[in-house]
């Protein structure tokens, strides 16, 4: 049975999506906002691994960011579901090499694609499923500048 369309539900998990990723993943990179975006128990899984709960993701976030230099992620696409509780993002991220895939620190500039999809609840992330595309940014890691 489809779900009801709920659009006040709907723009607030789209709102949800894109205040993350400009909080987060774009300077300052405020680490702070996941304490107020995400659920306490919140478990993402990227690159097949899990982390579970907000300080575990935090440290994940910022062990990331000391990997991309000058990170930013930039949202290409975002759509929430009609009851709100699930959202997408199709998004860039960009910044300089400081090891990323366990290449050599370079500082070249770097930038891949991906798309995560969250659970909403009570307001909050809950989870996250991310895909990135390793492989293509494997390549541009491993090819001589």
């Amino acid at each position: 049975m489809p779900q009801p369309f709920d659009a006040t539900a709907n723009r607030q998990a789209e709102r949800l999506a894109l205040t993350f990723l400009d909080r987060v993943w774009q300077p300052p990179h405020d680490l702070d906002a996941i304490d107020e975006l995400m659920t306490e128990d919140y478990v993402i899984t990227s690159g097949g691994q899990t982390i579970r709960g907000r300080d575990a993701f935090k440290a994940w976030v910022k062990a990331f960011q000391e990997l991309l230099l000058d990170a930013r992620t930039d949202n290409l696409e975002v759509f929430a579901n009609p009851a709100g509780d699930r959202v997408v993002s199709r998004w860039r991220c960009s910044g300089r090499n400081n090891g990323m895939l366990g290449t050599p620190a370079d500082g070249r500039p770097i930038a891949f694609s991906g798309v995560a999809i969250w659970t909403v609840r009570d307001g909050r992330l809950a989870e996250c499923w991310v895909e990135r595309s390793a492989w293509e940014l494997y390549q541009q890691l491993t090819t001589l500048p």
